[in-house]
């Protein structure tokens, strides 16, 4: 993102916890030789698990993992892949034949929602190692109780000169091409007739081309804001848009975020999340990807309508509810239940 960041929520708190060491040339989450890990399986002999829970297989150590304790113990697999960005004919078979082959590596499959569901079983995953564990965020820190919060809120328009009667549009994520966001600057340029407002908030490689050519009355960047502040933002906004191309959106979990905080929410059909948290009309709308004509008549219809804009959060937090931290472990636990 351009910056150092320290992380200002604790994670590793409450728990014991062990760190392996990495000996990777070019060490990183964005590569297959980007995690490795020698010492892991012994340190893995050591703990001596009931079961193994693996997040993602295209890492070196995870894959090896996988097919090392498989037969073993059981082998618990957590991954959001889908299959909205399809391949041809051929690639897809090829796909198939390669995902068959990883999967067998495993025993049960986590899925995320009907999106990644679809994906496991098009990878041969069968439909008795399924087992829904909801992509979730923490949802109570996205609902403010703090007084001095309160306050930020009411001031973040003033501190980034929105006008009082606009609508409020918050964009939060990374500023890249796949996000669509490009495309969304593009369409508040255009549409200054409407009493709407965009907050970007996020960094990335097209920020400063962005800033550039939209930074305008109508259109305000807030840069990256670190997690602690984004209560303060999501609450501050009347509607939330993901509009993502289906390039490497699984899931897109801004969604959760803005619906924690009671927001109404806009996503693109190529959101991983748009079937499973978005019903259309109710708590925002699914935007048929680069349909940006429609996203004015979306936007019109809650200018028109304003108490529509608090009736979709109500149910924006009435959906979320099922996607809870309690409900994520009590897949795990009913699945450990099977296995003891």
């Amino acid at each position: 993102f351009g910056k150092a960041v320290a992380w200002d929520i604790p994670l590793l708190e409450g728990y014991t916890w062990e760190a392996v060491e990495n000996t990777a040339t070019l060490p990183g989450s964005d590569r297959y030789n980007g995690i490795v890990n020698p010492g892991l399986r012994q340190s893995l002999q050591a703990y001596k698990p009931d079961a193994l829970l693996v997040y993602g297989w295209n890492f070196k150590s995870h894959l090896s993992q996988m097919r090392y304790f498989k037969g073993r113990i059981p082998v618990l697999f957590r991954g959001d892949s889908t299959l909205l960005n399809a391949d041809g004919m051929l690639k897809k078979a090829v796909r198939k034949l390669f995902l068959n082959r990883i999967y067998r590596n495993i025993d049960f499959a986590l899925y995320a929602g009907m999106a990644n569901k679809a994906y496991f079983k098009f990878a041969g995953v069968k439909e008795n190692q399924l087992h829904f564990m909801p992509h979730v965020v923490d949802n109570k820190r996205f609902s403010l109780t703090d007084k001095n919060d309160t306050v930020k809120v009411k001031a973040l328009r003033s501190e980034y000169d929105i006008p009082e009667p606009d609508l409020l549009l918050l964009f939060s994520g990374k500023l890249s091409d796949n996000k669509n966001i490009y495309r969304l600057c593009a369409f508040m340029a255009l549409h200054e007739d409407l009493p709407v407002s965009l907050l970007v908030v996020g960094s990335g490689p097209l920020e400063q081309l962005l800033q550039q050519k939209y930074e305008s009355k109508s259109i305000k960047f807030a840069g990256f804001q670190n997690q602690a502040q984004m209560p303060i933002f999501y609450n501050a906004a009347d509607v939330v848009i993901l509009p993502s191309k289906k390039i490497n959106e699984t899931w897109g979990l801004c969604l959760n975020e803005a619906m924690a905080a009671g927001k109404a929410v806009i996503a693109s059909d190529g959101c991983g999340a748009a079937a499973d948290l978005v019903c259309h009309n109710v708590n925002g709308y699914v935007l048929p990807l680069d349909d940006f004509d429609t996203l004015r008549t979306y936007l019109l219809d809650l200018i028109n309508k304003p108490e529509k804009i608090a009736d979709m959060g109500r149910e924006s937090l009435s959906i979320i509810e099922n996607y809870s931290l309690e409900n994520a472990s009590i897949c795990i636990e009913n699945i450990m239940k099977t296995i003891l």
